[in-house]
């Protein structure tokens, strides 16, 4: 066992008091507790120092100290460590800020939160809206109803998502006679060598398990094509309208997506039987250069949109969400807050900005899970900086 988990364990086997093991180390209880449980101290605590007291404590009441912090406590004459280069600590927050955090329950008593203001959204009510994000969904919406093809561009925890299950979830809300067709994409690569590509063929099938699920797929390509066509016809002139709609499309190889012109080709007369959403990562846009003349039949008749960073729809987002959990988001954060979280999703080097919702949650719930253990009442910039 290693890490706060084997620190807890020493202090409780050695009889110590957390009180006192405070007092030793000049700490706040709260503030103790946040190093024990989370590692983590107040700005301008060095932590050299707390680790070297709670060594001599530990020590002083025969517990055990062998590999209790990665680094030894050095000696009373010993140099200070030099400390962490500015270009590796920019790295290592950089990388941190991707990791998936989760409101302890100590946070949510905290702010007095009674549900996640960062979970999935449940209703249509929990979607935030703003007029960027308005029109992607209409975009969205419109291709499905009456047909075209699209691709949605978004970086990775932008609310691609979302936006796709709220489509969903509206087609159905509004009683609409749209059939969405979802391949599953499960271990789908742009290559065998690195999963399995999906196919033409698999299209087909998925086209046809959605609109005629009783029907038998015919064996040879020629008869499933053929059978696929009067399938979508017959719907069609039923009433309903047709969206074949593929997520993680940025692994979709070159071949399948010019296949998916073809599939916008299939028509009763002048009325296309099928419109194509593609959802997916940047690197989507690569494979779609209009300087590759291999694809010059895709890049021209498909439309991209995409989803931008929060930036200036920061602060209502998170006034949105927070409201949806029944608590004001001055509540939660302080009045420098904000400049301070936005400043941290900023980097100065290396990719643009990190403004998209899960980093802001990840990086916020690291915050308010900080602000819990320290005892602050409202996250502050001092807290957000630390995390």
């Amino acid at each position: 066992m290693t890490g706060p988990l084997r620190l807890k364990a020493v202090i409780q086997d050695a009889g110590i008091k957390q009180g006192a093991l405070a007092a030793a180390c000049g700490l706040s209880r709260p503030a103790l507790n946040g190093f024990i449980n989370r590692g983590v101290l107040p700005l301008g605590v060095p932590r050299g120092a707390v680790e070297r007291a709670i060594f001599d404590v530990i020590k002083k009441h025969g517990g055990s100290t062998a590999g209790l912090f990665e680094v030894a406590p050095p000696r009373a004459n010993a140099a200070e460590p030099s400390p962490p280069s500015p270009e590796k600590d920019q790295h290592e927050e950089e990388s941190m800020l991707l990791r998936k955090q989760n409101l302890t329950p100590a946070a949510r008593r905290h702010f007095a939160l009674t549900r996640d203001p960062f979970a999935d959204p449940a209703t249509p009510e929990d979607v935030f809206l703003s007029n960027e994000i308005r029109y992607v969904r209409e975009a969205l919406y419109q291709v499905a109803r009456r047909g075209g093809f699209m691709a949605l561009i978004a970086e990775s925890g932008a609310g691609k998502s979302t936006l796709r299950e709220e489509l969903i979830d509206r087609i159905q809300r509004e009683e609409q006679a749209c059939i969405v067709v979802q391949p599953y994409v499960l271990a789908m690569e742009d290559n065998d060598n690195a999963g399995k590509t999906l196919k033409a063929l698999h299209i087909a099938e998925a086209i046809m398990s959605a609109v005629s699920p009783q029907a038998k797929v015919k064996s040879s390509p020629q008869a499933r094509f053929e059978q696929l066509h009067a399938t979508l016809r017959d719907s069609s002139r039923a009433g309903h309208s047709h969206a074949l709609l593929i997520e993680e499309a940025h692994s979709l190889s070159r071949a399948t997506l010019k296949h998916l012109k073809r599939f916008l080709e299939v028509k009763d007369g002048l009325r296309p039987l099928l419109s194509v959403i593609l959802i997916g990562q940047p690197e989507l846009l690569d494979k779609l250069s209009d300087s590759d003349p291999t694809m010059r039949e895709v890049v021209q008749r498909i439309e991209t949109i995409s989803l931008p960073a929060l930036d200036q729809d920061l602060e209502p987002y998170l006034k949105h969400r927070f409201q949806r959990s029944g608590v004001a988001l001055d509540k939660v954060l302080a009045a420098d807050a904000l400049a301070a979280l936005r400043a941290k999703l900023t980097p100065t080097r290396g990719s643009g900005t990190l403004l998209y919702p899960l980093a802001v949650h990840n990086a916020l719930t690291g915050a308010m899970n900080r602000a819990a253990d320290l005892g602050v009442p409202v996250v502050n910039a001092q807290v957000i900086q630390g995390v």
